[in-house]
């Protein structure tokens, strides 16, 4: 029996691993020119600093964005999720799959709260991984004037501010927080709502359903934690001061933001981050249990 248990899980495990990698290089590709949006207005403030342009909404930021800095500045900051996005989703999967049997909860099948907790702590367990790739991803993204090499920023920070808290962990709290509510939402907005809405006979059909539920799931999970993603953001980005820590601690960013700026800019970034994770979290999600499925079917 357990031969046949570790033949059986091993495949299984490492085929979750590459289904979630490969749907993640995918994605990421395909949407980072958003998440370039997304953190230039998630890091500004509601004026002008050193004559830099202020966005208006996102069409606007990608606008200006490609007018003054040129397409590939759409693509600033790109290796870091690269280099630890494509494992780093191979991983969340894997960890995803693996924890749902613990949360159960006395039922018998996993339900959409089984998913939402294994998905919570997979993201949990992620934020530890990519911290340090994020900080430089969003310094090389709030940067407009050049392109920063990603080795040069690692150097500089290291240099500079160490490894921790200051320095390539800055913003672990609100990465950790992020996740955590995100996860939980994505993951179980897409189950529960898939269970409801039923499948239709035809493949083309379904595979419209699971596009459409991942979205509308991974737009509600936005709309849950953006104000977190905000804080993130203006942690591990430059600061408004040169010199002087405004944004350290998530709650007091948050804080801070509201008191000077008002409620709306708790959901700075809103509208591309949406625009982002909407598709680009059903692309994810379906294109691994697609890929997944797939491997199965070729390997097992």
């Amino acid at each position: 029996m357990a031969i046949l248990f570790e033949v059986t899980v091993r495949p299984l495990a490492h085929l979750q691993f590459l289904a979630g990698g490969l749907s993640g290089f995918i994605e990421i590709i395909c949407f980072h020119p958003l998440d370039v949006v997304k953190t230039r207005m998630q890091i500004q403030g509601t004026r002008a600093l050193h004559g830099e342009v202020v966005y208006s909404c996102p069409l606007d930021a990608f606008v200006n964005i490609y007018r003054y800095e040129g397409l590939s500045s759409l693509w600033k900051g790109i290796v870091p999720p690269i280099c630890v996005e494509t494992p780093k989703r191979g991983g969340k999967f894997l960890m995803y799959e693996y924890f749902k049997p613990y949360f159960h909860f006395g039922a018998p099948q996993p339900t959409p709260l089984t998913h939402a907790v294994s998905g919570s702590v997979a993201g949990i367990l992620e934020s530890f991984l990519v911290n340090p790739f994020e900080v430089v991803k969003i310094t090389q993204q709030s940067h407009r004037e050049k392109h920063l090499r990603t080795l040069s920023v690692v150097k500089y920070i290291i240099k500079h501010d160490g490894y921790g808290i200051k320095g390539l962990y800055r913003g672990i709290t609100a990465l950790v927080a992020r996740n955590a509510v995100f996860h939980f939402g994505f993951f179980g907005f897409y189950n529960a709502i898939k269970d409801i809405v039923p499948s239709p006979e035809n493949s083309t059909y379904d595979l419209l359903r699971k596009v459409i539920i991942a979205g509308l799931a991974s737009s509600l999970a936005c709309v849950m934690s953006v104000t977190l993603d905000m804080a993130k953001c203006r942690i591990q980005g430059p600061q408004p001061v040169k010199g002087e820590v405004k944004y350290r601690w998530t709650i007091n960013t948050i804080r801070t933001t509201f008191r000077e700026e008002g409620f709306r800019a708790l959901f700075k970034g809103l509208g591309a981050l949406i625009l982002r994770a909407g598709p680009g979290g059903a692309m994810l999600l379906v294109t691994y249990e697609y890929l997944f499925e797939f491997l199965k079917s070729k390997y097992i």
